[in-house]
């Protein structure tokens, strides 16, 4: 039976969700011809969020009402990937191509300081839209960046947006630099109660309000990138505190209790991948810098709950509690900004996307302001992490964490919801889809020609705009990863994919085994041998399409 959630947020969510009173969302007419043109479009990105870290997709405990009414009365896809890792993923989204091929990830093997190499395209998403009369936004995390042949950061100028305000990462309530349209702003007051989600939310109503007075008949289009639940686990200690011993039972537990959970709310049963407290990031602190830096309570391996001491225990109970105190925060910040949509009429003709650009994070570092030995978990001098404990139970049920290519890392909720355009709500989608697959489905419906995206190749992505309407099979090219070394493609239900850098390709199949607990690449090597000939030919293809003088259209 699925767990009782207990509210542990009254207030909170009393003021989040007035917009999900009845009668007041999924008011559509009783038959739809075909999806309505140009409406307005919001695309929201968590940051290092599990894949059932929201109700609607498992969670236990974590309230997260807004977006749980979103998949009622929207779509759930359940097969959604990003890249597996923060600036990949933004990449992705906005340009229409995988990282690689506009130089923001690097290709394994290329020697990037030999020979001239140029992105296959100069086009961004917002630019796209732009000149098919919308207005751009965002609001929240940029870390968007060129990263070969030499770093350079993107400007949100450039890439398109009408207004845009800054936060940075690490940041959630003490900012160091806030940037607003390319001007630096003044720092809020220490005694403020500056929190970033609720800050990032202002600064996209505040936009939506100037869009609705200043251009009323012109659509718009809205990034709203949170860093919630980034690292450090940071949140205001009222948002923290009912969630206090919620996590007692340990992440062993949560992870039974979020696939029970997940089989009742219809998704498919899987084989859950077993803890693997022997993988976790290479960068992390050693066990005597986390006794040292952070706390002696600290734990660095995905250990057995019941091997820990009573105050470990207690001290990852509580990082949890903040994670989940993140999550419901994040949550009633999109509820303001969905009752702003409301409000002004906007609601029924927005296309609303909800994702994480990642899974959830082993990692377990201490950076920006450091952390302040023995300061109260949660506040601005803490610098916390989550770890691979709780990372585990996070991407149930999936194998592994931000920054691998496995399951854990790539795969993401993703909540779609238009009332206009989505007719049958509280669905699910199955098909194999991908973060590149939002700006051709965006400028289909701005009624662009998604064919090119006016880059010098073929976007490898596809238009879901089909799969709005209805469940229905696609055939696509396999979908390619590749990120710090580590390599994977999915073709159909087949998935060939490395743990390590040089370690051996595993396979998987998919349609029985989305937990990759049992390899196949010992008994159906011919299929291995061609799913990695065509990783390889993937990978051979983006280096010759970034070569100067090679980006020929359609290669």
């Amino acid at each position: 039976m699925i767990l009782q959630k207990v509210n542990p947020f009254p207030a909170l969510i009393a003021l989040s969700v007035g917009w999900l009173l009845p009668g007041c969302i999924g008011q559509r007419s009783e038959t739809v011809p075909q999806l309505p043109e140009r409406p307005n479009m919001v695309f929201i990105l968590a940051d290092d969020m599990g894949y059932s870290d929201l109700g609607c997709y498992g969670a236990e405990v974590i309230q997260t009402p807004n977006l749980d009414r979103l998949a009622e009365n929207g779509l759930r896809f359940t097969d959604f990937y990003n890249t597996g890792r923060c600036w990949p993923t933004r990449t992705s989204l906005l340009s229409g191509f995988y990282p690689h091929q506009v130089l923001s990830d690097p290709v394994d093997g290329i020697d990037y300081s030999s020979g001239s190499f140029a992105p296959v395209t100069e086009s961004w998403l917002p630019s796209h839209l732009k000149k098919r009369g919308y207005r751009c936004y965002h609001s929240g995390k940029w870390h968007l960046f060129r990263r070969v042949p030499e770093y350079r950061v993107m400007t949100q100028q450039e890439i398109g947006f009408d207004r845009s305000y800054q936060t940075q990462d690490g940041r959630h309530l003490r900012p160091m630099i806030l940037v607003e349209n390319g001007d630096t702003l003044p720092l809020p007051d220490p005694r403020s109660g500056y929190e970033a989600s609720k800050a990032i939310i202002d600064h996209s109503i505040k936009y939506l309000e100037e869009h609705a007075r200043e251009h009323p008949d012109v659509p718009f289009f809205s990034y709203i990138a949170f860093i919630a639940p980034h690292f450090p686990l940071q949140a205001p200690e009222a948002d923290i505190e009912p969630y206090l011993g919620s996590f007692d039972m340990g992440w062993n537990e949560l992870r039974s209790l979020r696939e029970e959970n997940r089989k009742e709310l219809g998704f498919r049963p899987d084989p859950v991948a077993p803890f693997e407290p022997e993988r976790f990031a290479p960068w992390n602190l050693s066990r005597e810098q986390l006794i040292r830096e952070i706390d002696s309570a600290e734990v660095g391996y995905a250990l057995p709950w019941s091997t820990l001491t009573a105050a470990q225990q207690d001290f990852q109970s509580t990082k949890m509690a903040i994670h989940a105190a993140m999550i419901t925060r994040m949550d009633h910040e999109i509820g303001r900004y969905l009752n702003k949509l409301e409000e002004l009429g906007y609601l029924n003709n927005t296309l609303i996307f909800f994702c994480s650009d990642n899974g959830a994070s082993t990692e377990i570092m201490n950076r920006a302001d450091r952390h302040a030995p023995g300061s109260r978990p949660g506040s601005a001098d803490s610098y916390l992490c989550l770890g691979p404990g709780w990372s585990t139970a996070a991407n149930t049920p999936f194998r592994l964490h931000k920054t691998w290519v496995h399951e854990g890392g790539i795969a993401t909720p993703l909540v779609v919801h238009w009332p206009d355009g989505i007719l049958a709500g509280g669905t699910f989608r199955h098909m194999p889809a991908h973060i590149v697959d939002i700006a051709p489905t965006l400028i289909e419906l701005a009624g662009g020609d998604t064919e090119m995206l006016d880059g010098r190749v073929k976007a490898p992505g596809i238009s879901l705009v089909p799969h709005l309407l209805e469940e229905r099979s696609s055939s696509r090219p396999p979908l390619f990863f590749h990120h710090e070394r580590k390599n994977a493609i999915r073709d159909g239900d087949w998935k060939a994919v490395t743990i390590e850098p040089g370690s051996d390709w595993e396979l998987y199949n998919l349609s029985t085994d989305r937990g990759e607990t049992l390899d196949l690449s010992a008994v159906e090597r011919k299929k291995l041998e061609d799913m990695v000939s065509k990783w390889e030919e993937q990978r051979n293809r983006i280096e010759g399409q970034i070569r100067s003088g090679e980006n020929q259209a359609g290669k």
